[in-house]
């Protein structure tokens, strides 16, 4: 999970339209490689479940893995991870090293490689920006919703600063130092994970300020966003806030190529609304993972089935569809695939609301907070967690097992030890019908609606629920699916009024041990639901600074317990994964378990024998 909103964490809704066909060409000889050693004719078409919508991939509203996917084959960082999930640098963008450990700081360093494809250099101003967008430091107002999920005081944002971005650990960084090439972050404390913390900057400086501030120059205009956030000039900044948190946002091909530059391998070139998105290797990329294959075009299917037959008609050549036995049953009768199965790095759960004046809110019932917490308790108790795994997740893998922990991932070396210290399967372990009716009627409540939010696209988020519905319905309480609003993941943290409980996936996005920070602690942004326990922010501060990874494993377990004593939510199931792959036209996939998934180590695909000829 990313420490900004991971609202469409592995699935997503169906995409509109079919897959069309691709045109074919024979490239025919060496004439089509460039000097970069890249055939520009070989192309590969890649299905996904989510349609892109915002390429600032960092602000709340954009920071989803159907943007991340693609900003990861245009943008560069320090630093990426390897199939081993090892933290690689990348020097041909810039070299960063920690100078100090009291008080911690880091400086980084960008490489005369690193540029923008219009030209323009990435420079110390455009981390300088991510770092004031993303540490709040100079919000001066913050967003309302109405019940809708609709911005209720946008004239309020447009006059103050808003940046649409938060992060607990670039909270953390003082104003920094920049110095030519190199800028500098002093913490005000230590942290565990601060080589994940900060790790690139998401857009050009040099483009936010030439369209907040109507200035045409690169250099003036990099300059100008520099001195506003030295200065603290909050005039300027309340419009270099609303174009970073706006003008970035878009689900097809903008009129203005700045919005789309790429520091990465690949340049964006086509994007039609939900159907697909073209992209070419960038010729102005001079870093080292460069791309292989000339054209890269996502399409977009949110039907794992639909998937599997674009795959046997040549439409796509990769995909990695949320699985299930009939999906993997279908792929394993196509002739010639390549096919891999893993745990991924997304786990299955669900979250209550705790202020939405449905039924597990405390202000539903005058302010009785325990009386709110028995009824929670007694909807968590009727989850049949285990059928739930072995009627659907058993059938594609036979090692599966209820997931146990809400911050540890199952075989990591802590995840035993928080599960248990967490209490979750002791007091949610088994279906305990009696005793949630016995809950309700010491709450007096002898009858609960609860409306859950899910993808109602998802074929296995249709049985999950028909599975919680049937169990919940013997305890007297009523299951009815949430009628989206707008899309379910957006609803997911716009909305919250019109769901009482959210069916659904977190993704990891890196190893780093406070990666839950903004999951439960009080007002973080993955934190949609109301809940707040001063205990666990404290906890939280705790985790931050130690290195110690037994005493994270303590920090965690006691975490965990007041998740479990408060009725937070339950977790399910590691994501089984499915990836199959034509060899014909793409080989050397390396897909790692968090995030970017199969399109991780791209600089490593090679064309397959057939791959020119698409």
């Amino acid at each position: 999970m990313r420490i900004t909103r991971k609202a469409a964490a592995a699935v997503s809704i169906a995409a509109a339209g079919a897959l069309a066909l691709t045109a074919c060409s024979d490239s025919g000889s060496d004439d089509t490689t460039d000097d970069s050693g890249i055939n520009t004719e070989t192309s590969v078409n890649i299905a996904w479940n989510q349609p892109f919508y915002s390429y600032n991939q960092n602000s709340i509203t954009g920071n989803a893995t159907a943007n991340s996917v693609i900003t990861y084959l245009t943008k560069s960082g320090f630093n990426y991870y390897d199939q081993e999930l090892n933290l690689v640098p990348d020097e041909s963008f810039g070299t960063y090293e920690k100078t100090s450990d009291d008080p911690l700081t880091v400086e980084y360093t960008f490489a005369d490689t690193a540029k923008w494809s219009d030209g323009v250099a990435v420079t110390p101003t455009d981390f300088l920006l991510e770092w004031a967008a993303q540490s709040g430091t100079f919000n001066n107002v913050e967003a309302e919703y109405d019940d809708e999920g609709n911005i209720s005081n946008q004239d309020a944002l447009d006059a103050g600063v808003y940046f649409d971005a938060a992060s607990p650990c670039a909270a953390l960084i003082e104003t920094p130092e920049v110095d030519g090439s190199t800028i500098t972050f002093t913490y005000t404390k230590p942290f565990a994970d601060w080589e994940t913390c900060m790790t690139a900057p998401t857009l050009p400086s040099h483009v936010v300020g030439q369209r907040a501030l109507d200035e045409a120059d690169a250099e003036a205009a990099t300059q100008a966003v520099q001195d506003a956030i030295l200065n603290n000039d909050v005039d300027t900044l309340s419009k270099i806030a609303k174009v970073w948190s706006t003008d970035f946002n878009y689900t097809e091909l903008p009129d203005d190529a700045n919005l789309y530059l790429s520091n990465g391998a690949y340049v964006m070139t086509d994007f039609v609304k939900d159907q697909y998105m073209t992209l070419k290797a960038n010729e102005a990329y001079e870093g080292a993972n460069t791309a292989a294959i000339g054209t890269v075009t996502v399409r977009w299917n949110g039907d794992p089935m639909g998937q599997v037959q674009a795959l046997q008609n040549g439409e796509v050549d990769l995909i990695s569809p949320q699985s299930t036995a009939d999906v993997l049953e279908a792929i394993q009768a196509i002739d010639s695939l390549k096919v891999e199965t893993s745990d991924e790095g997304t786990y299955e759960h669900i979250d209550l609301q705790f202020a939405n004046g449905g039924p597990f809110d405390p202000a539903t019932y005058g302010g009785d907070a325990d009386k709110a917490l028995k009824v929670r308790q007694a909807f968590l108790k009727t989850i049949p967690r285990q059928d739930i795994v072995d009627s659907l997740i058993k059938p594609l893998n036979e090692n599966a097992t209820v997931r146990s922990s809400f911050t540890v991932v199952p075989g990591s070396p802590n995840y035993d030890a928080v599960a248990e210290a967490s209490g979750q399967d002791a007091q949610f372990g088994e279906v305990d019908i009696e005793g949630a009716k016995a809950l309700l009627a010491e709450a007096g409540v002898p009858a609960v609606n609860v409306r859950l939010l899910f993808d109602p696209e998802n074929t296995r988020r249709q049985n999950e629920f028909q599975l919680i519905a049937a169990s919940a319905a013997e305890a007297g309480i009523t299951v009815t699916p949430y009628q989206v609003q707008s899309d379910w993941g957006t609803d997911l943290s716009n909305a919250t009024s019109y769901y009482d409980a959210a069916l659904f996936g977190w993704q990891s996005q890196s190893t780093a041990v406070t990666e839950s920070d903004a999951n439960y602690r009080t007002d973080a942004t993955n934190n949609f639901y109301g809940y707040s326990n001063p205990e666990v922010d404290s906890l939280f501060d705790e985790l931050q600074v130690s290195t110690d990874p037994d005493e994270q494993g303590e920090l965690l377990g006691q975490i965990e317990k007041h998740l479990v004593d408060d009725a937070f939510g339950v977790t399910l199931f590691q994501f089984p994964g499915v990836t199959a792959w034509n060899p014909e036209k793409i080989d050397g996939i390396s897909k790692i378990s968090i995030n970017p998934t199969i399109f991780a180590g791209f600089w490593n695909w090679t064309p397959g024998s057939a791959a020119s000829a698409s």
